[in-house]
């Protein structure tokens, strides 16, 4: 069953229409894809937009920060974005170069998280989107260290969604008799060998849930 994303004044696509998507799914499987994020806020009234990592459970998208951090200290409405490239789309003129690209748009009024177990819920969910297995493998936060953390959950009901896929959009134009190449160029991340901390003991090997995601695609 599809579940759409309600259209709201923030999410309406008003341009490129074709690009956009109002599918649950496809708002999952982009957040699911990567880690890092960009928070769009207003701090004593200047426009800030923070890159930071980010997580999510079912309903919700968390940020954290330091209790000193200005961008996450109101609960005002916000913006956050999350975008993949997939690839630079080189076309026969300059005009229709492009690329393709998943992305999404998140707004609302985050809600910062005081209660101690829900915050360690919500760091856990940051912690194992990023990478699945360390919170059950390495120390988890003090109480002192949850008392300097700022976590805030925003949720994921106001969202927008754009992809764009395929080969440039002039390949039956007039620019299609100048004898150009054109097409897309990939683009990929993969993950690397893990390197260990030069004061790790050497008989400490990286742990499997790490080891094994050399080689793999990220995004």
């Amino acid at each position: 069953m599809v579940h759409n994303l309600p259209e709201t004044d923030l999410t309406r696509h008003r341009r490129l229409r074709e690009q956009g998507s109002l599918d649950r799914a496809d708002l999952d499987a982009i957040l699911d894809a990567g880690f890092v994020c960009h928070l769009g806020v207003i701090v004593e009234g200047r426009p800030m937009v923070v890159p930071t990592v980010y997580g999510r459970d079912g309903q919700r998208l968390y940020v954290h920060g330091s209790v000193a951090s200005r961008s996450l200290a109101a609960e005002s409405p916000v913006c956050v974005t999350v975008t993949h490239i997939d690839g630079l789309v080189l076309a026969r003129s300059v005009f229709e170069h492009g690329v393709n690209y998943r992305s999404a748009m998140i707004h609302g009024v985050p809600r910062k998280i005081t209660d101690p177990e829900e915050k360690l819920d919500g760091l856990r969910s940051l912690t194992e989107h990023a990478t699945p297995g360390q919170w059950e493998y390495a120390r988890r936060p003090s109480r002192r260290e949850l008392a300097a953390t700022t976590l805030l959950a925003l949720s994921l009901e106001e969202a927008s969604v754009k992809i764009r896929t395929g080969a440039p959009d002039d390949g039956d134009g007039p620019d299609a008799r100048l004898g150009l190449w054109a097409g897309v160029l990939p683009l990929t991340s993969v993950w690397g060998r893990p390197e260990a901390d030069p004061l790790l003991p050497p008989d400490i090997a990286a742990p499997a849930h790490i080891a094994r995601r050399e080689g793999t695609r990220h995004s």
